[in-house]
């Protein structure tokens, strides 16, 4: 495992913990070169399908980018870390789960977006602002109202 310190490759497992649900192993790392302690994390790859996008355009599920939409949605509100990577987990599972080759993208992006209504409203928000392209600020105030109708009830 390269040392994200020094240009080292040579490291050692100092601590190994399996996550709750035994998806994951958290590795505690100390490089031989530097010294100094990382933390990696290892799970099984399991085939994820091919992302189709609104052009037509197929590129690989790719988890990071779903973690950073997420990330952004999520920034300056009381969520946690923890609590994305864990909503990022779901989404991917789901993805997994759908046992299909390909998923588009907007398929994808509404499973987001209903991960982030139970997670954070604004979080919510912010994301479909940006994921549906408001055209005009009734569309937007249109969501919101369907947002608070639904809490209503």
């Amino acid at each position: 495992m390269k040392c994200p310190f020094c240009p080292r490759l040579d490291s050692k497992v100092i601590d190994s913990r399996v996550s709750k649900d035994g998806a994951i192993i958290r590795r505690r790392r100390e490089c031989e070169g530097c010294g100094k302690r990382f933390t990696t994390y290892e799970r099984v790859e399991e085939p994820l399908p091919v992302v189709v996008k609104k052009d037509g355009r197929r590129e690989a599920f790719d988890r990071m980018k779903i973690a950073a939409g997420i990330k952004k949605a999520c920034e300056k509100r009381p969520v946690s870390t923890e609590t994305i990577e864990q909503t990022v987990d779901r989404v991917e599972r789901w993805a997994q789960e759908q046992g299909e080759p390909e998923l588009a993208s907007a398929v994808i992006g509404v499973r987001v977006m209903q991960e982030l209504h139970t997670l954070d409203e604004v979080a919510y928000v912010r994301f479909a602002s940006v994921y549906r392209s408001f055209k005009d600020i009734s569309e937007f105030m249109n969501e919101l109202s369907d947002l608070l109708h639904k809490d209503k009830k």
